[in-house]
């Protein structure tokens, strides 16, 4: 679970903030998109909702990053 893990020190700093803002962007994103079908018509999206909870995906993933990124490899 914890392979690699940002406080691992075989596991590059920059390279895990890169891997976690790429996912947390990518998830963002996703939150924002599938929060739109919950409004008729576009000019009736709540934009600060589809807002704050794209932004709280992206904190969560970022957390949810710490334990660790399938994508990175442990530099030996």
């Amino acid at each position: 679970m914890f392979k690699n893990c940002v406080f691992k020190p075989d596991v590059s700093t920059v390279k895990w903030i890169h891997a976690a803002t790429v996912r947390a962007v990518k998830t963002m994103a996703q939150t924002a998109v599938a929060m739109l079908p919950a409004a008729a018509t576009i000019a009736a999206v709540d934009w600060r909702t589809v807002a704050g909870t794209a932004a709280l995906a992206g904190v969560v993933s970022v957390l949810t990053s710490i334990a660790g990124l399938p994508e990175l490899e442990t530099e030996v």
